[in-house]
């Protein structure tokens, strides 16, 4: 079995190598929106890679190997779905305008090398949670975790459910969506995120050292709150959708709340 910086090594290598594998066909199709599907992927990549070289204890191993799994297939299986036949994303058709033809070159840094290293430091926790051979046992940390890791994928899974089921109706074209979770929160998605890698963090948690690996949640709650997620979202949303500043008004942003009523 190997050490942890060769563990940690090796996986950098692995995602690295996924990521210039999608460049390639991204640059032979034009269009690199393929990288949104790669991001879950590299995740369970990542986690069992570790379950193979690490010798920490095999229950958690699997737990977090798991765990990682679900929630990386389905998000990679869902992104897959959502952007099929719809062509490049607005986000990658502005840099590519912008970069013109040296786009194909400056993708492969800007977009996909760039991403394996962020997914690699936010898998930080997955990593050392299955290097630890110690506490040879489940805790209530680890119990906790399962838990918080539980909502944070029902919450994830029913809020994507429910808005495509919404986006797929002719009828609300245009419209905002305020139904179901999202009556309760504007991004009930992100808001199960974010519970999912705090649930993570607290199965690291119950194992030595494994505290300092709440950089890995710490990131991907700033991305959502403040740079990538909500932000970059509703700047887009209050542009296109007629009635979506009402929504704003009247819906918690990010933890699910009762809606504000509407004044007289």
């Amino acid at each position: 079995m190997q050490d942890a910086v060769t563990v940690w090594g090796w996986n950098l290598a692995a995602v690295t190598a996924m990521m210039i594998g999608g460049w390639l066909i991204s640059t032979a199709r034009r269009n690199v929106t393929i990288v949104d599907s790669l991001w879950g992927m590299g995740f369970v990549l990542i986690a069992w890679l570790t379950f193979t070289l690490s010798d920490g204890f095999w229950t958690r191993k699997m737990l977090i190997a798991v765990l990682v799994t679900l929630w990386g297939l389905r998000l990679s299986a869902y992104l897959s779905w959502r952007n099929w036949g719809k062509g490049e994303d607005p986000r990658y058709g502005l840099w590519r305008t912008k970069s013109g033809d040296r786009f194909w070159w400056v993708s492969l840094f800007k977009v996909f090398i760039l991403q394996a290293l962020f997914l690699w430091v936010i898998a930080l926790v997955v990593q050392v949670g299955q290097l630890a051979a110690t506490p040879d046992a489940l805790t209530w940390l680890d119990i906790a975790g399962i838990i918080v890791w539980a909502i944070g994928f029902g919450f994830e899974s029913l809020s994507d459910w429910q808005l495509a089921r919404f986006k797929s109706d002719p009828a609300n074209k245009g419209r905002v969506m305020d139904r179901g979770l999202w009556a309760y929160s504007r991004h009930p998605n992100y808001f199960g995120e974010f519970l999912i890698w705090w649930g993570i963090y607290l199965i690291t948690l119950a194992t030595p050292n494994g505290w300092w690996t709440i950089l890995s949640p710490i990131i991907v709650t700033a991305v959502l709150l403040k740079m990538t997620g909500i932000p970059l979202t509703e700047r887009e949303l209050v542009r296109r959708r007629p009635g979506y500043s009402e929504y704003i008004k009247r819906t918690s942003a990010f933890v699910p709340w009762l809606p504000a009523k509407e004044e007289k």
